[in-house]
């Protein structure tokens, strides 16, 4: 509204201005290369429409489009109107527009033009003036009168050839201008140019006005609709990750951008036909006042003068009329442009303030988001620091502190996920695709870690544990998540390390038949058995009496701590069984003979020494005890851990 008061006040100003007479600007029209610049400026920037198709993507967007798409191909229809008007003015001032060596080439083709043209009349006439001769010649001069006839007729061909070289050349002189462009070339561009464009195809000329008129209220009467935007799909603003949170605000900020260079182009534009429009005004200013300077001195003038002064209005209505229909459309394309920038306004307005509230809702999201992870840090460093001070079993400390950092990891992991998940349903169906997954093709794997945390419990195993698992006799020297270490020993332990390391999935505690074999904690011994041949003829009860007493002899040193660890073993188990940990000394009869089997409790870390030691006490006791007739017979000795139990 308020552009269109400014062109009613502009207008009101042209046509009431009443200053001093002046003479009226002879400013030449707009070139034809200008027109068609003006025009491929004004199809440029029709053509971002399709920019603003594509970042329009709310209700509020595609309603603004609307109108904006309206006030564009108005702008179009009225920029090929002024361009075909300057084609008008153009056609009519021929000399204006052309530059001064064009018109002194086209005066040097036009008097050499007349120069031949006079060449030729006066060879005409001189061959006609020959040709009534020569009946009458006689007949010796007729064959030199035939031969100057031969001649002039050549004569006149390359007179008449020449001319006619010079006529084509003057009338292309005078069709282009300093441009290339004559005016009816001006108006084929432009209508080839219009073609191009639907909006500017209902502004060409048509065959007939008939035509015009049936064809106009139609392509009136049929606006484009919403949906023939065919704009992109709205984008869903109501859900709750961080990660549409953020590609929200930088889409909104592109949307911002886009906006902005539309204006400066529409901005561009404007100015340009503001330029155009700034001559034609002072120019309807000037004719104004000379007309109300004819019309004043009309009043009192004679006969003589006043049919001088009728044609010097006449002359003055027609320019007026050029003119003001030149001006017309610039005003209305400047009316449109206006509120066109307006609605360019209105609509980086909203999207500034969408643009804030999302920046302010990824913002919060975020600070939240930073906040439960610092609550969640703050408290496992806490748990860490109270494992650490108030957990005394180093044993139990650590599988206090693993489970703290597995739980830690998935809490982490969790609010993340939520955080820039895009709705819940899909976080759920995306877990539970990822979890069959991981459970079908990690089975092993994840079976393996479930068992971890049967072989941490309370008769589990730990670094430095010395455990069986099916053949193989080692230490724990490590226990991961997945597989544990051993470092093998030999023969029981007996041999001490081989120097090969042996790894195991801790999957074996579900395997029932390789068995993992430990000490119950805090207990390190376990029984080994010997049986030998005792020689033939002795006294058997004496004999077993000595064996006993030799390898309880034998097992001194270590007596204390294994009748310690026998009393740990009953107070872990609540078993019956009796705190004495002594050797033991069974005979067996037989047809070959007796065997005594010895049974006698070791410590692992000595297994070796005390082997050999109760070897040593054993063999003196049955040499010793031997007849002198007899052989002495020893048994092989089989030595082996036995339940320590």
């Amino acid at each position: 509204m308020y552009a269109r008061r400014s062109f009613l006040a502009l207008t009101l100003g042209v046509l009431g201005g009443t200053v001093l007479a002046q003479p009226v600007p002879t400013a030449p029209p707009v070139t034809a290369s200008k027109v068609i610049q003006i025009l491929d400026q004004t199809i440029d920037w029709y053509r971002t429409l399709g920019i603003q198709q594509q970042v329009a993507n709310e209700p509020s967007d595609l309603l603004i489009l609307y109108d904006n798409r309206q006030a564009a191909n108005r702008v179009m229809a009225l920029a090929f109107e002024i361009a075909r008007a300057n084609a008008d003015l153009l056609a009519k001032q021929p000399n204006a527009a052309s530059s001064a060596d064009t018109a002194s080439a086209a005066q040097s083709l036009l008097a050499l033009q007349n120069k031949f043209t006079a060449q030729g009349v006066a060879v005409q006439a001189e061959l006609q003036a020959d040709q009534h001769k020569l009946p009458a010649v006689p007949a010796k001069q007729k064959a030199e009168l035939n031969a100057k006839i031969s001649e002039l007729q050549g004569e006149l061909a390359l007179i008449n050839a020449r001319r006619n070289f010079l006529s084509t050349m003057s009338s292309f002189t005078s069709e282009t201008d300093t441009s290339g462009f004559s005016p009816s070339a001006l108006k084929a561009q432009i209508d080839a140019m219009a073609i191009t464009l639907p909006a500017a195809t209902n502004s060409a000329p048509a065959a007939n006005p008939a035509q015009a008129n049936s064809s106009t209220p139609a392509a009136a009467s049929s606006p484009p609709t919403i949906g023939s935007l065919a704009a992109p799909p709205v984008a869903l603003t109501s859900r709750f990750g961080i990660w549409d949170l953020a590609a929200n605000v930088i889409k909104l900020s592109e949307k911002i951008a886009a906006i902005q260079s539309l204006d400066a182009g529409t901005a561009a534009l404007q100015d340009t036909f503001a330029q155009q429009r700034t001559p034609l005004i002072d120019k309807l200013k000037a004719m104004s006042t000379q007309g109300d300077s004819l019309a004043a001195a009309a009043d009192s003038a004679n006969a003589g003068s006043l049919s001088q002064t009728r044609e010097q209005l006449d002359a003055l209505t027609d320019q007026f009329k050029e003119t003001s229909a030149l001006l017309i459309p610039l005003g209305k394309v400047g009316v449109l442009l206006t509120q066109y920038r307006r609605n360019l306004s209105n609509w980086r307005d909203i999207i500034n303030k969408q643009y804030h509230d999302a920046l302010t809702t990824l913002g919060v999201r975020l600070a939240i988001v930073l906040a439960l992870l610092a609550v969640i840090f703050v408290a496992a460093e806490l748990t860490r620091r109270g494992i650490t001070r108030y957990v005394r079993d180093t044993r139990r400390r650590y599988q206090l502190l693993l489970l703290r950092r597995i739980g830690l990891w998935t809490l982490v992991i969790a609010i993340i996920g939520f955080a820039f998940a895009s709705e819940l349903g899909s976080v759920v169906t995306f877990a539970g695709l990822i979890t069959a997954g991981l459970a079908v093709a990690m089975q092993s794997v994840l079976v393996s870690i479930v068992g971890y945390f049967f072989l941490i419990g309370k008769y589990g195993i730990r670094v430095g544990d010395r455990v069986q698992i099916g053949e193989v006799t080692g230490e724990v020297i490590e226990l991961g998540l997945v597989r544990l270490h051993l470092m093998e020993l030999g023969s029981h332990g007996q041999s001490g390390p081989t120097g090969r390391v042996v790894a195991f999935a801790n999957s074996i505690v579900f395997q029932v038949a390789t068995g993992l074999f430990k000490q119950i904690p805090g207990v390190n011994f376990a029984w080994h058995e010997m049986t030998l041949a005792l020689p033939a003829g002795s006294d058997y009860a004496r004999l077993k009496q000595q064996l006993i007493e030799a390898v309880t002899a034998a097992l001194t040193d270590s007596h204390e701590e294994i009748l310690r660890q026998t009393q740990e073993i009953q107070r872990t188990t609540a078993t019956g069984l009796t705190a004495d940990a002594l050797p033991k000394v069974q005979l067996s009869y037989s047809g070959t003979g007796v065997e005594a089997r010895i049974r006698y409790p070791v410590h692992l870390k000595n297994a070796a020494e005390i082997d050999e030691r109760v070897s040593q006490e054993v063999s003196s006791v049955v040499v010793g005890s031997a007849p002198i007739a007899g052989d002495v017979q020893t048994g092989a000795v089989q030595t082996g851990a036995a339940d320590s139990k």
